[in-house]
């Protein structure tokens, strides 16, 4: 005879094994996810099955060794070739592996040991998350085969989209139009903070200040920003993050006879009828490379 091949046996599989883990997405408000909120959400997973306490097999009765592989889980299979007989071990076709049979299944799970479930969690979502961060409920997945270990449950935050404010990072970002007499003359306009947007009596904001005032300083241009220290989104990992307020200042595309012949007379007095308008130095370098394009 020519060589022989020998498989070392993995021996039987198990039946019980840890589930898999789970995700679900949950979508909260800005001002949920900068200051922490506690949800109730709703999963759908595999849980032990209570009539047969994950066994799989019906009350009374248990699984038993696998004749054909004598509770091994595999069996030898021999295959002859020019080199001789090749001898591997396959996983047993009558017990799939497992080395034990279940004659009578639980009929609530089907032998599984485990059936589906809604059921409802409260998740508690941290201050300062943003879309894409995922919280992790530690064995609140799956129950595993056999009633197996159950894995763990992750709940990825998707934050809406926020009427007035805009996030990025840490930092709150937003635009306020004031009128072109406003940003003139100088005002002030009460803004609204994102704790506005929070719930009273939250155990996660103890200072809720709704609103602040905004000074607009006389002269303002269009596009000045003011950056507010401390009044952005808290950070995970502690401090918080700032408000900037970008000023946009309208001109107006109405006029009456009146408003017409006040802004002339404005113009009048500030030499401004006939105005030349300036470049600013740096829009020059983009009729430089316009020319240099050319010359090239």
């Amino acid at each position: 005879g020519g060589g022989q091949g020998t498989g070392t046996g993995r021996g039987p599989r198990p039946r019980v094994r840890r589930g898999q883990d789970a995700l679900i997405r949950l979508e909260i408000d800005l001002a949920e996810a900068a200051f922490g909120v506690s949800r109730e959400i709703k999963v759908d997973t595999a849980v032990t099955c209570s009539a047969c306490a994950g066994e799989g097999a019906a009350p009374g009765s248990h699984a038993v060794p696998c004749e054909t592989c004598r509770g091994q889980g595999e069996v030898a299979h021999v295959q002859r070739s020019f080199l001789g007989e090749i001898r591997t071990l396959r996983p047993c076709a009558a017990c799939r592996g497992f080395g034990s049979v279940i004659p009578d299944p639980c009929r609530e799970c089907s032998g599984d040991g485990r059936v589906r479930s809604r059921r409802s969690l409260t998740v508690k979502i941290p201050a300062g998350v943003d879309t894409g961060t995922r919280v992790q409920l530690a064995e609140q997945g799956e129950v595993g085969p056999g009633g197996g270990p159950a894995g763990d449950l992750y709940v990825e935050i998707h934050v809406a989209a926020h009427p007035v404010f805009k996030r990025q990072g840490d930092d709150l970002h937003c635009t306020v139009t004031v009128p072109m007499t406003a940003a003139a003359l100088g005002t002030t306009i009460e803004m609204p903070t994102l704790e506005a947007d929070v719930v009273e009596g939250s155990e996660q904001v103890t200072d809720l200040e709704t609103s602040f005032e905004l000074d607009i300083r006389p002269g303002t241009q269009s596009g000045t920003e003011q950056v507010l220290r401390g009044r952005g989104v808290p950070g995970l990992r502690g401090g918080r993050g700032d408000l900037v307020v970008t000023i946009a200042v309208e001109t107006p595309t109405r006029l009456d006879a009146r408003q017409e012949e006040l802004l002339h007379e404005l113009a009048a007095i500030r030499g401004e009828e006939s105005p030349e308008g300036s470049v600013k130095p740096g829009a020059k370098s983009v009729f430089g490379r316009l020319r240099d394009a050319f010359n090239h």
